[in-house]
């Protein structure tokens, strides 16, 4: 099937120079970074492979990819990968989607501190389902959860909010046996809505008193304790939403929507509709109507379409996906086969197959089909990345 005609990648390799020299100085590292692998992804830049289809002996050159988080092209590959994995921990219950989001003025001061108020956000959700799942009023088990932080709307505004993947039920206090949740509730949205308020305000209160936050612009006085009081006061008072879906139609499904949702970037390459000198227009939804009056158009100066990609680079070190409960990445194992045992269920033979293939004289294949054929294309030969002139180093001045 042929690739979309226009790319995030085309846009930056026509606009990004200019964009970077208008924003010198306002434009952080890694947003620098993000920027220079899509612009180099899959171009003679990072080098590639020479390979020849099994079937009809085509030979077909394929350039390697930046494999940057950020990147359209590249998440892919690494959402089959992490798949792979996830497939061998599903359990044979239902589950169910929750949705945490944080009010405006919270997501406004949030664009100005990433890295903490990210965090709070995904701590505090898994949080606030762990503790509700726990209380013998509810569930009374262990829950178990799969957290994915998302920051954009359909329009690529920011707007910071987590997908979690649940399912249903959980482990008793003493591991004995498995608690399941009734058939289509798992908790109450009204109940959890209210601890997860909560749980943020007071986190944020925390670091604000640890001098974690960072207030700019417009937000600038409330570096001052009593000013950010009076910020949150009215938060205080208002509904948050915490939204549950329908739950899932089986093990299957949950893996159909994780691979739509885990490695997602701001704007897919598909969303692309044209762009020139001065603007670019892509597809958007609008989630608060229903039907095909949703699905619309938007076209946005270029250098604000880039502007908005950026503020969805998450700082460095920042994981988007994160386990929590007994699916911890320090006891996973142990507890999904204590799970599978109580539920009656042999264990995964994966990691057999796994071994058993890794043990295999390894060929070298291209995920891509012979585009003459369709047949599979064997790596034959290797091309080096291509190499850049640098500049000659300044000249030493001779010591005194």
């Amino acid at each position: 099937m042929p690739g979309p005609i226009l790319e995030i990648a085309d846009i930056l390799r026509a606009h990004g120079p200019a964009w970077r020299a208008t924003n010198a100085g306002h434009v952080s590292l890694t947003q620098l970074k993000v920027m220079s692998a899509i612009e180099r992804c899959r171009t003679a830049a990072l080098g590639g492979h020479v390979a020849r289809c099994a079937d009809c002996a085509h030979e077909h050159i394929a350039y390697n990819s930046c494999r940057n988080r950020h990147c359209p092209k590249c998440q892919a590959g690494a959402a089959k990968a992490w798949l792979a994995a996830r497939e061998a921990e599903l359990l044979p219950v239902r589950y169910f989607h929750l949705v945490f989001t944080l009010p405006k003025p919270i997501a406004d001061i949030a664009h100005q501190n990433k890295r903490e108020i990210y965090n709070l956000l995904m701590r505090a959700s898994a949080d606030t389902v762990i503790k509700i799942a726990a209380d013998p009023k509810h569930l009374g088990a262990r829950a178990g959860m799969i957290s994915v932080l998302h920051t954009w709307g359909s329009a690529m505004t920011h707007h910071p909010h987590v997908h979690m993947i649940v399912p249903g039920g959980g482990l008793s206090a003493d591991g004995a046996k498995w608690i399941a949740c009734r058939k289509n509730f798992f908790l109450s949205v009204r109940v959890l809505s209210r601890l997860y308020r909560r749980l943020i305000l007071e986190g944020l209160t925390k670091l604000h008193d640890a001098g974690k936050l960072q207030f700019f612009g417009d937000h600038a006085d409330l570096v001052d304790r009593a000013a950010f009081d009076s910020f949150l006061q009215p938060l205080r008072k208002i509904d948050w939403v915490v939204y549950a879906k329908e739950p899932f139609a089986g093990p299957k499904a949950v893996l159909a929507y994780l691979s739509r949702y885990t490695h997602r970037v701001a704007i897919s390459n598909s969303r692309l509709i044209r762009f020139d000198e001065n603007s670019v227009t892509f597809k958007v939804k609008d989630y608060r109507l229903k039907g095909a009056g949703r699905h619309t158009t938007m076209t946005l100066a270029t250098s604000e379409f880039i502007r908005r990609f950026l503020i969805h680079v998450l700082p460095r070190g920042q994981h988007r996906i994160r386990h929590y409960g007994f699916f911890g990445n320090g006891n996973r194992v142990a507890n999904i086969a204590r799970i599978r045992q109580l539920l009656g269920v042999r264990a995964s033979e994966q990691d057999n197959d796994n071994n058993t293939r890794n043990t295999m004289e390894p060929v070298r294949f291209l995920a891509l089909p012979c585009p003459c054929c369709g047949g599979q294309l064997i790596i034959i030969n290797t091309i080096a990345p291509a190499q850049h002139s640098r500049a000659p180093p300044k000249p030493q001045r001779a010591a005194v």
